[in-house]
Formats: C-alpha cells, structure tokens, sequence
C-alpha cells in the first residue's frame, strides 16, 4: 500500500487543495455463509464503514475493489457482482477531518468468494469484524442505504440506483 501524498489522489489534493473533487469508487458487500456482512471501524471518521476506496492509475474498477478489500481487511476476496451505484450528494460528499471534500460515485460489489482471516489495516480502521445486516453499529450513512440496497438486490435481482 502506498502512502497517500503518493498516490494519484494525494498528488491531485496537493494541487487543489481542500476543493470539492469528484472521484470514482468502489464499495464491497463481503458476506460471509452467515449472511454477515464484513464491516470496518474507520480511523478518521470513528464509525463503521464498509471496504473500498478510489482506483490507482490505470486501474479498473474491480481490480481497485480486490486491492481495497486487501489493504484494509486482510481478505483476497475474488467472483466480485455489482449490484449498484451510489452517488447521491446527500450521502456521497464527505468532508474530512482535514477539510477535504469529495463526492464519490461508487460502483457498490458483493462478494461471498474470499480467503484469509479478517485483520485490521493499523492505519485507515481501527478494527474488522462480521455483522448481521440487522444488527449494525454506528455506520457512515451511505454504508446504511448501501446494505439497504444489498438486501433489495439479494431479494430482486434489481440493479441499485443510491
């Protein structure tokens, strides 16, 4: 994993500064053969949020999903459906701690193919655990509306606009 200031978003950060960027994502729905969904308690925000993150240079969509899931939960995590889209600004525009803004737009995977033992990453979360969809704690609010949208797939077969 590199470090931010490297990557392709902290090079851009550091030439517009704290503006409104508009980024690309992906958001992944791991269950387990429990039906729990994996979860990670995030450093900068102190709530739960769901593994993913923006792509690397020249990196497609689902290659940034697996890398993401690794970096940050331990899981090789393979045979990734989409099932959605998220890019609603009420719950898609983040503002840091730092100050920095970015509205994402996700494409939002769902995996029940991994290998591996949950671990934290000791930098962006904090911990890892299992939960069950209707038991969840503290969450982002787009990681709601998110296992929201995976459950109505899961019961539809319907691609999800969030």
């Amino acid at each position: 994993m590199s470090d931010f200031a490297s990557s392709y978003l902290g090079r851009l950060r550091a030439s517009v500064g704290s503006r409104l960027l508009l980024v690309p994502g992906a958001r992944v729905v791991v269950a387990d053969a429990q039906g729990r969904v994996l979860l990670e308690l995030r450093a900068d925000f102190n709530l739960w949020g769901l593994p993913g993150g923006v792509p690397d240079e020249r990196e497609d969509i689902v290659a940034c999903a697996v890398r993401e899931t690794f970096e940050e939960t331990g899981l090789r995590i393979s045979d990734l459906v989409p099932f959605g889209f998220a890019s609603r600004p009420e719950t898609e525009v983040w503002t840091y701690p730092n100050g920095h803004v970015c509205h994402y737009f996700s494409m939002m995977f769902t995996t029940q193919t991994f290998s591996g033992a949950p671990a934290s990453d000791g930098g962006e979360n904090l911990r890892v655990a299992w939960f069950r969809p209707d038991a969840l704690p503290d969450v982002l609010p787009n990681v709601a509306l998110t296992i929201d949208a995976f459950l109505r797939w899961k019961a539809t077969g319907a691609f999800q606009m969030i």
